[in-house]
């Protein structure tokens, strides 16, 4: 546990706060049913978009168990009938995100960057890489060598897959965004066949790591640096009511 600390205060180092940075506020939730998950990122990418926000946000949560279908998803991929899911206690939702099928569950680490593009690329592939390039770091700062996998999107371990990316975007402000396995069960993943990828092999931080892993809430913390480092932001903690109070939430 010690060493991932000190890698945290790596990142620091690497990222030193400046008035010349704009601030990104980072708000974690906890565990969000995820309609109102995606209630939420919508209703900021709509505020964000308006000016109503003026930074780019991070939401950090966990989802009860749920099977999203991106706007890539086959039917096929979905390899158990919606009956079934519910008799698992899991949840399905059609979304707009890019991407096909994937599973969010307690203990996975799940972020959505509301970041308005127009001040960083106008480019969704260099906006995919910079969140890759976030989770790489974030994986090696807590001692898991992470890398890209050529023509596909996500991070990769040693081949086995850890993180699933899928975005959306209008006027060049995302939403939806990362999901990194942390210590969730990987169980649920044979209920689909993850992001379209016939024999792709799952991992988490737990599951490479053992006793050593780091616990999500440390996991969190180094991602946020990260993330800060990778788009040269100054994160910034807000509260989910300072956050709701700017928003038109029921």
């Amino acid at each position: 546990m010690r060493e991932t600390v000190l890698n945290t205060a790596q990142i620091e180092e690497e990222h030193v706060a400046s008035a010349a940075l704009a601030p990104l506020y980072v708000v974690h939730l906890g565990l969000v049913p995820y309609a109102r998950g995606l209630e939420l990122q919508r209703a900021v990418a709509r505020a964000r978009i308006s000016g109503v926000i003026p930074h780019d946000v991070l939401l950090l949560l966990e989802h009860p168990p749920v099977v999203t279908l991106g706007r890539s998803s086959k039917a096929q991929h979905l390899v158990v009938t919606p009956a079934m899911l519910r008799e698992r206690g899991v949840e399905l939702f059609e979304v707009e995100r890019g991407g096909d099928v994937t599973f969010h569950g307690p203990g996975q680490l799940v972020g959505y960057p509301i970041v308005n593009l127009r001040g960083h690329k106008q480019d969704l592939h260099w906006y995919l890489r910079q969140v890759e390039a976030v989770l790489v770091r974030a994986l090696e700062h807590v001692g898991i060598p992470a890398e890209r996998s050529e023509g596909r999107t996500g991070v990769w371990t040693s081949g086995r897959k850890i993180a699933s990316i899928g975005v959306h975007a209008r006027d060049w402000v995302t939403w939806h965004g990362f999901a990194l396995n942390v210590s969730n069960d990987l169980s649920y993943f044979d209920l689909i066949v993850p992001c379209g990828l016939s024999g792709v092999t799952m991992t988490s931080v737990e599951r490479e790591l053992g006793s050593a892993a780091p616990p999500l809430s440390l996991v969190a913390e180094t991602v946020t640096a990260c993330f800060g480092t990778v788009f040269a932001l100054d994160p910034e903690p807000l509260g989910p009511g300072a956050l709701s109070a700017r928003l038109p939430l029921g």
